[in-house]
C-alpha cells in the first residue's frame, strides 16, 4: 500500500458510494484513506483531510477516466 498514490479527495462518505462501487465491479485495488474516521464525524473531515482515494500507479489513467466520466454526468438542477 505504500506505493498507492491519491488520485482525488473526497469531503463526505455519500460522495464515494457509487464510485466504490464501480472500482469493484472494475478489479482496481484501492482503499480510502480516513473513510472510518470522516463517517464517524463527517464535522471533521475538513481537519483529517478528507476522505482520499488510493490507488496503484499502473491503475491512474482507468481511474481518471472513471472519475472524468462520473463528473462529466452530474447534472445539478
Amino acid at each position: 500500500m505504500e506505493k498507492f498514490v491519491t488520485i482525488a479527495i473526497f469531503n463526505f462518505p455519500h460522495e464515494i458510494i457509487i464510485l466504490k462501487s464501480i472500482l469493484q465491479n472494475e478489479r482496481i485495488a484501492f482503499f480510502f484513506l480516513n473513510e472510518t474516521l470522516v463517517s464517524v464525524n463527517p464535522l471533521a473531515s475538513y481537519a483529517y483531510g478528507g476522505i482520499e482515494l488510493k490507488i496503484h500507479p499502473n491503475d491512474f489513467k482507468t481511474v481518471q477516466n472513471i472519475l472524468d466520466k462520473l463528473n462529466n454526468n452530474l447534472n445539478i438542477v
